[in-house]
Formats: structure tokens, C-alpha cells, sequence
């Protein structure tokens, strides 16, 4: 039985197909901020953990019977949460803020089967931010914008984004966006890859 995304992240797909998962992909119908807003003062791998939940449960309830994996991530620096930009302009004030600061990654995954939440995981990495210049921002705007405009952390690792950091702690799948080795574990456990 082909697996179901329930995600359109370019970088989630790509990491599938990498690892050789068949899968479709089909995106969850969910009001993140309205999950979120009934998860107040919670850790952020947990709201992570809860919204990839969200997700999978969502597209299960339309797809029965298939196995359904959502995934979530979030950023916090200095305990402060940060979500996708909202303009070039708001990146820009992200980029500042997390200058010279150590950032938190929280990817997080879940799978669902018939409307029920069946495993869940989430990971946390650590990537320090170097110093960054305006020339730099601006600079690298020019080459990222708008394809960083949907990512969280305001970056793509596998692209100009590396060029953010000065080190990074933790598992490289995490960074992209969902922590596939559980996953993977987690699907050969439920008999959806041998």
C-alpha cells in the first residue's frame, strides 16, 4: 500500500523519493494557527509533534484505510517561536534577530490510520547563526527570495541556507524538515516498507 503524505513541502516529497518510499502526496485541509492556539505554553516539539498530528488525521479521515504521515516544524530562538515570513521585509527582521544567536529546530512526524493516531516522534537540532551582515541578508535574499518565504528559519539547508551557520548539531533530516529515520523505522514496524 502506497504511503500518503499529507504535506506539499517540496523538501519533505524529495526525501521520500530519496530514500525510495513510495508515496502520494495530499495536503492536510488544517488551520495551523487554530491548532496551535489550544496548545498555549506547550514545549515546541509538542505543538510540532501535535501538528503533524493534525495533519495526519486530517487526510486519514478522507483517506481510510491508508497509512497517512504529516510533519511539522518549528523555530524558536531565545524561547521566542518564529513562523514563516510573511513578506521579504518580515525575513529580513527574522534574519536579525537570529544573527550571532543559536536557533532551535523542532521537525517532528506522525502517522495515522483510519482516523487514528497510530506513532509520533519529534526531534530537536541545533544550528548557530553567524554574525550576518546587511549586505550579506541582502545578498542573499536576492538568490533565496521567494523560495525561502515558506520555510521555516527562513532557509533551505540544501541551498544558499547553509551559508547561515557556523555549526549545526543533530540529524541532517531533522533540518530539512522531518526526522526520516524514525519515519522510515516507523513504516517498516506498520509492514508499509519491507
Amino acid at each position: 500500500m502506497i504511503l500518503v503524505l499529507a504535506s506539499q513541502s517540496a523538501s519533505r516529497r524529495a526525501m521520500l523519493e530519496a530514500a525510495g518510499v513510495p508515496f502520494e502526496a495530499i495536503p492536510a485541509a488544517i488551520d495551523e494557527r487554530a491548532v496551535e492556539a489550544g496548545l498555549e505554553g506547550r514545549a515546541p516539539d509538542a505543538v510540532a509533534r501535535e501538528l503533524a498530528g493534525a495533519k495526519a488525521l486530517e487526510v486519514s479521515n478522507r483517506y481510510p484505510h491508508r497509512t497517512v504521515l504529516g510533519s511539522d516544524s518549528l523555530v524558536t530562538v531565545d524561547h521566542r517561536r518564529f513562523d514563516k515570513p510573511q513578506s521579504r521585509e518580515h525575513a529580513g527582521e527574522h534574519l536579525r534577530f537570529f544573527s550571532g544567536r543559536t536557533m532551535l529546530l523542532h521537525s517532528a512526524a506522525a502517522l495515522a490510520v483510519d482516523g487514528k493516531l497510530v506513532w509520533s516522534t519529534a526531534e530537536t537540532a541545533e544550528l548557530k547563526v553567524r554574525t550576518l551582515s546587511e549586505a550579506f541578508i541582502e545578498d542573499y535574499f536576492d538568490h533565496e527570495w521567494p523560495a525561502v518565504a515558506g520555510c521555516v528559519g527562513v532557509f533551505r539547508i540544501e541551498a544558499r541556507g547553509v551559508q547561515l551557520f557556523e555549526r549545526i548539531e543533530g540529524s541532517h533530516f531533522t533540518v530539512l524538515g522531518m526526522p526520516l529515520l524514525p519515519v522510515l523505522g516507523a513504516l517498516r514496524e506498520r509492514g508499509v516498507l519491507p
